[in-house]
């Protein structure tokens, strides 16, 4: 009862979005793992778009072969579609 509350009153707010970026964001390192998180610099969300900077080519490309699954794996993990499409810098 209380918990829908909340999301009401949050998405009345305009708050919805911007708490569920956060949430995909700190979720970045349980989802791609410990090994590939240490090479990311950082992470933003413009557009429904998330903007990952990595200090390692060789992450990059294995990551860019992947990236429609792992935006689902994002959303899924948040439990909202937060995500359309993932760029890698």
């Amino acid at each position: 009862m209380l918990g829908s509350v909340l999301n009401q009153l949050m998405r009345e707010e305009g708050l919805e979005t911007p708490y569920n970026e956060w949430r995909l964001m700190e979720a970045w390192p349980e989802v791609v793992g410990q090994g590939i998180a240490r090479f990311t610099r950082s992470t933003e969300i413009r557009n429904r778009t998330l903007f990952v900077r990595l200090t390692s080519s060789v992450v990059r490309q294995e990551l860019m072969s992947g990236r429609k699954a792992l935006a689902y794996r994002l959303n899924e993990h948040v439990g909202a579609q937060v995500i359309e499409n993932i760029v890698f810098m």
